[in-house]
């Protein structure tokens, strides 16, 4: 009777001698050490190209007086994200002049929608949206730290007569991305303040 024999491969694990196995065993602990110093490498070289996961800023400051439009929609996220800072937040001018303080002005918060494209008969198609802000940065006692600074973003939008209550919940959610872009746009460069 012929004998068919069984690859190495698909012989029961039984057949496998200790010192196979041992091989087997460090082979795999090998792979997941090269693994792991992939890993590593991987992160190191993010690091050394510029990579970093987003930090707190830090401020030069401890409180912030907030003055003009302080019940506006950008000027309310950039309270509480202040505040969450660690920051003392004051709407309010300051009456006389404090150590590690600054007053923020802000001078205009303002959303704007225009048609930019229209059909042959008139229908709206495209509108453009923008977002406004202006503030300044000062000390209690007067010295300028930022002059009147305007950031303006804009993004486009399609428009749909037919679906007017979707496009208007997407232009909300446009207005919304815009304004925490604007947010963060605006602690970057008080961040950026590192003597008063």
């Amino acid at each position: 009777m012929h004998q068919h024999s069984i690859p190495p491969s698909r012989q029961p694990l039984a057949a496998h001698s200790d010192s196979s196995l041992a091989a087997i065993g460090r082979r795999g602990a090998l792979r997941r050490v090269a693994g792991a110093s992939a890993l590593m490498a991987l992160v190191g070289a993010l690091g050394g190209c510029g990579f970093a996961l987003r930090q707190p800023p830090e401020f030069s400051f401890d409180t912030v007086y907030v003055t003009n439009n302080v019940a506006s929609t950008v000027s309310k996220a950039l309270q509480r994200e202040l505040a969450s800072a660690g920051i003392q937040v004051i709407t309010g001018a300051p009456t006389g002049p404090q150590a590690r303080a600054v007053v923020l002005g802000v001078l205009r918060d303002q959303r704007e929608r225009t048609v930019v494209g229209q059909t042959t008969s008139g229908q709206v198609r495209e509108l453009e949206l923008r977002y406004r802000f202006t503030f300044n940065l000062a000390t209690p006692a007067g010295k300028r730290l930022i002059e009147a600074r305007e950031i303006l973003l804009q993004r486009d939008i399609s428009f749909s007569e037919t679906d007017v209550y979707a496009k208007a919940a997407e232009e909300e959610l446009m207005f919304s991305d815009m304004q925490s872009d604007l947010v963060q746009q605006v602690l970057r460069r008080l961040a950026a303040i590192h003597s008063l």
